[in-house]
């Protein structure tokens, strides 16, 4: 029987084993004490690499988010994000429960902002009727814009100008080594723009669990007792941080082999009567648009499935695919041949 083909996400990836062999061999020690050693090593190289000061190895990417926004915003703030930003529609709501400040909502292309938006957000001081404005909230691929990368001259620009108005600046990189590979900016660069950086290593870097929160040593002492305040102080995590060291080692550059082959889903589905529109992928993540008087997104999910071929729904008449490292060429064929049959 042919295996299952998961498109569903890059988060259904599991170690391999060399990443498992790294693991068990890891030393670790009691990461609450600070005396775990293969958790300083990540959270130390991870810091070195994106040019920050420290870095704080938790649980999940929702967590660095919203240490992070908290630690940032006392309470009365506000935060400006985009409007579909993970940070304010997948995260249950956690802007308002951790750190009690309220949101304003941007429209983005493909998720992405401007500094002239962001300037336009921005609440007068003086006025009592309104938060504060406190904090700037990137997302770097993003998720909803089907993986849409910034731009680093956009970059800067937000970057300046928040500096400028005394704003904090944090990135959502869930996905931000996908970013690096496509657009070749380098990691080192982005200390210089952002206060804060949450890099995620259990999506297309391929570990079982993990998200490492950046920042300065006085941020990143403030973010562990917020860390410990909602339950992620963990004890021999060495042997998970030991899977985002071998990650970095090796799983980085081969990012661009799901690239390419989420390319090549959009070409094999740019021809298809009931494919009304595709959001062109420039990473790993692919969006596109069903006609559904020809193919409703039930059917389509449940044709595919039939298959050996897993997919998502993304809301009305959109789906979802993405590559990631269990997804082979062979593979790729496979749901190649299997599109022009869905409608039949």
């Amino acid at each position: 029987m042919a295996s299952i083909i998961d498109l569903r996400s890059d988060t259904v990836t599991r170690p391999t084993p060399a990443m498992l062999a790294a693991m068990h061999a890891a030393p670790v020690g009691d990461d609450v004490y600070e005396e775990d050693p293969t958790v300083r090593q990540l959270e130390e190289s991870l810091a070195a690499r994106f040019g920050m000061a420290a870095g704080l190895f938790c649980p999940s990417g929702t967590m660095t988010n919203q240490i992070a926004i908290q630690a940032h915003c006392p309470p009365l703030s506000e935060v400006v994000c985009e409007a579909t930003a993970h940070v304010y529609l997948w995260e249950v709501g956690g802007i308002a429960h951790h750190a009690r400040a309220s949101v304003a909502l941007l429209p983005g292309d493909r998720g992405r902002l401007t500094a002239s938006q962001i300037e336009a957000a921005i609440r007068p001081a003086n006025n009592v009727h309104y938060p504060t404005t406190r904090l700037v909230c990137l997302e770097n691929t993003h998720n909803r814009g089907g993986g849409s990368c910034y731009a680093w001259n956009e970059l800067e620009e937000i970057a300046a100008f928040t500096k400028k108005q005394g704003l904090a600046l944090h990135l959502d990189g869930a996905r931000i080594f996908n970013a690096l590979v496509a657009t070749g900016q380098r990691s080192e660069d982005y200390g210089r723009l952002f206060d804060s950086i949450s890099v995620c290593l259990s999506k297309g870097l391929g570990t079982p669990v993990g998200s490492v929160l950046l920042g300065s040593a006085d941020f990143i002492q403030q973010c562990k007792r917020l860390r410990k305040l909602m339950g992620g102080g963990w004890r021999q995590a060495g042997y998970l941080a030991a899977a985002g060291l071998y990650a970095l080692e090796n799983n980085v550059a081969r990012l661009a082999d799901d690239h390419r082959r989420a390319a090549a889903l959009a070409e094999a589905l740019r021809p298809l009567p009931y494919v009304a529109e595709i959001l062109a992928p420039e990473t790993n993540l692919l969006i596109f648009r069903l006609d559904e008087s020809r193919l409703t997104v039930a059917d389509c999910l449940a044709r595919l499935e039939a298959q050996g071929i897993k997919a998502s729904g993304f809301g009305g008449s959109w789906v979802r695919f993405v590559t990631h490292l269990d997804v082979d060429d062979a593979m790729l064929a496979r749901v190649v041949a299997a599109l022009p049959e869905l409608a039949n």
